[in-house]
């Protein structure tokens, strides 16, 4: 007999910190500084990575201290659900809270990264660091709302 996977069956607001944690896909789009439009608030995306990032593996160099490392590290709380808008639409936790289906690509679902990688859903050694930014604008990959 098949279960109900926990994030489909699992309200956000009601789910245990190891699945809440386990929710996210590891891609690092949201360790990419972003730019905020001052006149519109449109959130625009960069190559430019956090420095505690690890280009290779996606993950953070030093995960359990992340709060403390100088950086502007956010904690994606359950109680900030509503303010995730400025997450990759692809991010796990924006994709749930808007009520969609986690993408096929997903390590809970494929039980890995590699599926992730291979889909171009990561920033797999695709990113610079600030020390090396002249003019942040030359790094926007994107806007958040369009294709």
């Amino acid at each position: 007999m098949m279960t109900t996977p926990f994030w489909e069956s699992t309200p956000l607001d009601s789910m245990t910190e190891e699945q809440w944690e386990s929710l996210c896909d590891g891609c690092g789009k949201c360790c990419l500084h972003k730019l905020m439009d001052e006149d519109t608030d449109e959130v625009y995306y960069t190559n430019v990575a956090c420095s505690w990032l690890n280009s290779e593996t996606c993950s953070c160099k030093d995960y359990a201290n992340r709060f403390q490392s100088g950086e502007e590290c956010l904690k994606l709380t359950r109680d900030k659900i509503s303010e995730f808008n400025w997450l990759p639409e692809t991010c796990s936790y924006r994709v749930l809270a808007e009520g969609k289906p986690l993408p096929a690509w997903h390590p809970l679902i494929t039980g890995d990264k590699k599926a992730m990688h291979d889909a171009g859903e990561s920033v797999k050694d695709s990113v610079v660091y600030e020390i090396d930014v002249v003019d942040w604008e030359d790094h926007v990959l994107n806007h958040p709302n369009r294709s």
